[in-house]
C-alpha cells in the first residue's frame, strides 16, 4: 500500500458522522470530544458544567459542534438529547463520584439517588431510546464508560465508594442488555472500563500512582482512543463487550 493510498483512507470512518458526547466539559468526555473532532466527526456536546472551552477546542479542530448544556438527572433533558437529529453514535462519558463533601446539601439517600440517576438511569434512558432510533436508520454505535470499580467492587487501588462501584457494575450489565436489544438492528453497544485516570473525577483518590503496574495513572486521551474506535465502523463486529483499559492494574 502506498503512502498516498494510506492518506486517502477514511480515519475510522468518522468523517462527517455525528456523535453525541455526554460529560464533555472535562476529563474523559472532553478528551473524547477533542479526538472525535480530529477524526472528522460532527459533535453534539452536553454537560451540566460550562462547555465553552471544549466547544472552542473542537471548533478549532474544524468540527461542526452543537453545545447542549443540561442536567442528565432531568428526564425531560434526556428526551431532548435522544431526539437530537442525525446522531450516528453515543459516547456516554458523564458520571459523578461521591467523594467527601459532594452535594452535602442533600441527604445520604438523595445523594445515592442522584448518583444512580446520572451514572445509570441516564445511559439506560439514552441507550434504550437510541437503540430504537439508530435501528430505524439502519444502525449505529453506543459506548458507555464503566470503570474497573465495576469489575471488582472497589477499583484497582481500593477505596472507591461503594455506590460508585455499584453504579459502574450496573453500567457493564447495561452494555450487555442493550447489546441484546440492539444487535439484530445493527446497533452495536459496547463499554470501556478505565482504571485510575488523571481527571478531575479522580482527584483525592487514596492511592499512590507509582504503585500501579505502569507507575502512573492513565491519561484521558488513552481512554478516548478506545471510545472513538468503538464509536466507529472499525468496530463493526463488536457488540456487548466491556473493554478494560487500565494499564494492567486489573486483569480478570
Amino acid at each position: 500500500m502506498t503512502d498516498d493510498t494510506r492518506s486517502r483512507l477514511p480515519t475510522l470512518g468518522l468523517e462527517g458522522k455525528r456523535v453525541l458526547v455526554t460529560g464533555a466539559a472535562s476529563g474523559i468526555g472532553r478528551a473524547t470530544a477533542r479526538l472525535l473532532a480530529r477524526l472528522g466527526a460532527e459533535l453534539v456536546l452536553t454537560d451540566v458544567s460550562s462547555l465553552a472551552d471544549v466547544e472552542a477546542e473542537t471548533r478549532g479542530e474544524g468540527a461542526t459542534v452543537v453545545a447542549k448544556p443540561g442536567d442528565l438527572a432531568d428526564e425531560s433533558f434526556l428526551r431532548t438529547l435522544a431526539d437530537e437529529d442525525a446522531v450516528f453514535a453515543l459516547a456516554n462519558c458523564a458520571a459523578v463520584f461521591s467523594r467527601e463533601g459532594w452535594r452535602s446539601d442533600l441527604s445520604a439517600g438523595d445523594r445515592f439517588d442522584l448518583l444512580m440517576r446520572i451514572n445509570v438511569r441516564a445511559p439506560l434512558f439514552l441507550g434504550n431510546a437510541l437503540v430504537d432510533t439508530f435501528g430505524r436508520r439502519g444502525g449505529g454505535f453506543i459506548v458507555l464508560v464503566g470503570s474497573a470499580a465495576g469489575r471488582n467492587g472497589g477499583g484497582v487501588a481500593g477505596g472507591t465508594p461503594m455506590d460508585y462501584a455499584a453504579s459502574k457494575g450496573a453500567v457493564h450489565t447495561l452494555v450487555r442488555s442493550l447489546s441484546r436489544r440492539g444487535v439484530s438492528q445493527n446497533v452495536l453497544v459496547n463499554g470501556v472500563a478505565p482504571g485510575p485516570v488523571d481527571t478531575p473525577l479522580a482527584k483525592g483518590l487514596p492511592f499512590a500512582a507509582s504503585a500501579l503496574p505502569l507507575g502512573r495513572m492513565g491519561h484521558a486521551d488513552e481512554i478516548a482512543w478506545p471510545i472513538a474506535f468503538l464509536c466507529s465502523p472499525a468496530a463493526s463486529y463488536i457488540s456487548g463487550a466491556v473493554l478494560d483499559v487500565n494499564g494492567g492494574a486489573f486483569v480478570g
